[in-house]
């Protein structure tokens, strides 16, 4: 590294008498060009993010790009209520960046998510019809999942969170925070939070992508970067189609998706507009008795966020959302009983406001904030009888006859200090809910890290969080599952500690983890019922180990050789509940063992493959369903997988080969629904330089 390298901020140079290569945080902080010389802690401390913070938002990737002599790239993750940059979380954070994602064998980010170490996706639909990711144990109801740092989580069911509108080209990459963030994000980010952050590039450019498959799979997209005068814009369009793996899983999605950037002297603005249309055949979703189920959904969301002020700094973001839904039990008409009178229809509407402000001073950097949710629901069975029934737009005779509303407000505080070795962040969340009178709730929290060495950083956090009920748990009603409107939120006290490493071509962690819940919500059924009942299960301990390690062969050994990247991962988690006789449906079926190995490797020059290797052994039962009714209970049985994805790569274009379940092994993730064997798929995606 070379002694000097300056760049200039306003008629001044800092300088700096010594650089430790510890504190490449301090680069994050001012994003100036500095002289390096003198690397005090109390520099650290009195140092102001300016233009920096309002370019990178709250989770943006920055680099430094005017520093010629060295550059010092940071990601800058959302783990903490201020901008925070990746080294100095002490919790586990992990970041799928833009590589790993195109070059995963891959379609869907479901599907992509299933190789992140501790989330569980149980898929009923596959390459991103439909699907339940949970993680470290929790339940699909209690991650949050947000879209450039918005809160898109629907109120309705867990179920339709993931009814995103981008597709894998817009996305620049994936933070995944395990463990308990309400105090960050607020209720509902119960065992962690999914941040999916979308990337203009700095130069226009047209992408074009075909691919298709088996079972008369096809995808087609359009994504364009244009950027006039200090306006970036980046649009993409998607559909894909397919026939189904089986009878009744055939499937249709379309994708629109616009975001806009404005860098101005008043500040950052950011807006998106996103639109989702789906209809697929959901083969036993909910039921084996009636595998002819069908479901119909659109999302639409739209977000306005404004990043401003160099001192202090102001972060206000405005959004909405609405999910549409037609479930059919029986999809033919032909086929359906006389006792089924009419389908389902669902329609949520959810509204906030954000305001989130921070600044630093000679004691650390301070966070404060507020946020403000409206949740409400427009259903043929969920909610509380309407006076007046109201006609579901585009049906004929059909009215939605219940409704339900909630009002969700939270103030934030947060404390944070970086020192040479030592970091620490406290924070709390006081929460009120409508559903829950007049009573205000406490979630506080801390971490702290400690760096033992250059190589070994030793952390420690205590968080607690909050789970509402969604209206599906308060309200639904069928023929095979009851409702509890009396249900109480979930609430839960995780303790984690753990060291993370970091040395030439090898990175990684190894933590342990510990959640007591009160209050667990899940669907539960004696074992002589067929019927599933909606309860708060008393108490629900987690235990959990994990261990992961990103390997750098080319730096480790020779940059020649032909082996990129190894990545292993490995988790063991066990449950100690109290749920007496019953069985569960969601929260006491977890991955007690995974184990994830990713290799990619070139085979000559422009071809690589890319190896994904999971093993999966759940615990938990389902109730076989054996012909025409319903049989034992049997244990998920362990599965191996194996996915591909052979490619070519010049220039600007990409042509690839891949298979999913290479080893064509027939596996259960979820219930009586069973999961496709090998599928090959083959596309081509080329990018034009405007």
């Amino acid at each position: 590294m070379k002694q000097k390298c300056l760049v200039r901020r306003a008629s001044h140079v800092l300088t700096f008498r010594k650089f430790g290569r510890k504190g490449y945080s301090i680069f994050q902080s001012i994003h100036k060009t500095v002289r390096i010389g003198s690397l005090s802690i109390s520099y650290l401390l009195f140092a102001i993010p300016s233009n920096a913070q309002r370019n990178m938002m709250v989770v943006g990737h920055d680099t430094i790009s005017s520093i010629k002599d060295i550059e010092v790239e940071e990601v800058v993750v959302s783990a903490q209520r201020a901008p925070v940059a990746f080294s100095q979380v002490a919790r586990i954070v992990k970041v799928i960046g833009k590589e790993e994602i195109q070059s995963a064998p891959v379609q869907s980010i479901q599907d992509l998510l299933r190789y992140a170490l501790n989330a569980d996706v149980r898929q009923r639909g596959n390459l991103g019809v439909q699907a339940d990711v949970s993680i470290r144990g929790g339940s699909f109801d209690q991650v949050l999942i947000l879209l450039n740092g918005i809160n898109i989580n629907d109120p309705q069911t867990g179920h339709h969170s993931l009814n995103l509108p981008v597709s894998l080209d817009a996305i620049e990459r994936i933070e995944i925070l395990e463990g308990p963030a309400s105090r960050t994000y607020g209720p509902n980010a119960f065992s962690g939070a999914i941040n999916i952050i979308t990337g203009t590039s700095d130069n226009p450019n047209l992408k074009a992508r075909l691919s298709g498959g088996e079972y008369g799979f096809y995808d087609a997209g359009l994504s364009a970067t244009l950027i006039n005068g200090k306006v970036k814009n980046f649009i993409s369009a998607d559909h894909r189609s397919s026939d189904g793996y089986q009878k009744n899983t055939d499937f249709n999605l379309t994708d629109a998706f616009y975001q806009g950037k404005l860098n101005s002297k008043v500040g950052a603005l950011d807006w998106q507009l996103g639109h989702s249309e789906r209809s697929f055949g959901a083969n036993s979703f909910y039921t084996p008795a009636y595998p002819d189920q069908f479901e119909q959904v659109k999302t639409t969301f739209a977000s306005v966020k404004l990043e401003t002020g160099e001192k202090l700094h102001f972060a206000p973001s405005v959004y909405w959302r609405r999910n549409q839904d037609r479930f059919e039990l029986f999809r033919y008409p032909e086929s359906t009983p006389a006792w089924y009178k009419a389908h389902n229809y669902h329609l949520t509407d959810v509204y906030g406001a954000n305001l989130n402000t921070w600044f630093t001073s000679p004691i650390g950097k301070t966070a404060i904030g507020a946020d403000f949710r409206s949740e409400n629901i427009w259903s043929t069975v969920l909610g509380k009888p309407l006076d007046n029934p109201i006609p579901v737009r585009g049906e004929n005779g059909i009215n939605f006859a219940k409704s339900d509303s909630r009002t969700n407000f939270g103030l934030y505080a947060e404390h944070s200090i970086y020192l040479e070795k030592f970091t620490a962040s406290a924070g709390i969340m006081a929460n009120w809910n409508s559903q829950l009178g007049s009573a205000w709730n406490l979630f506080p929290g801390i971490d702290i890290s400690y760096h033992l060495s250059d190589i070994i950083k030793w952390y420690a956090s205590v968080n607690s969080s909050l789970r509402m009920p969604t209206f599906t748990d308060l309200y639904y009603s069928s023929p095979t599952n009851i409702g509890n409107s009396s249900l109480l939120p979930e609430k839960a006290i995780e303790y984690e500690s753990g060291f993370k490493y970091r040395l030439k071509g090898v990175e990684g962690h190894l933590a342990y983890f510990h959640r007591s819940g009160k209050n667990m919500i899940d669907w539960v059924k004696k074992p002589d019922e067929n019927i599933w009942y909606a309860q708060n299960i008393t108490i629900l301990n987690t235990d959990g180990l994990e261990l992961s390690a990103k390997i750098n062969p080319r730096k480790l050994f020779d940059k020649k050789l032909f082996i990129k990247s190894i990545n292993l991962s490995w988790s063991w988690l066990n449950q100690d509940k109290q749920s007496g006789i019953y069985a569960s449906k969601y929260v006491l079926d977890f991955l007690k063992h995974k184990i994830n190995l990713s290799l990619s490797h070139e085979v000559i020059k422009n071809v690589g493959i890319n190896w994904e290797f999971s093993y999966q052994d759940r615990n938990g039962t389902y109730t076989n369903w054996e012909g025409s009714k319903y049989g034992n209970e049997v244990d998920y049985k362990p599965f191996v997988l194996i996915d591909s994805r052979l490619y070519w790569n010049r220039k600007n274009t990409n042509v690839y080969l891949e298979v999913t379940n290479l080893l064509d092994r027939g596996y259960y993730d979820f219930g009586n629904i069973q999961q496709p064997g090998r599928w090959l798929r083959i596309g081509v995606i080329h990018q034009f330089n405007l």
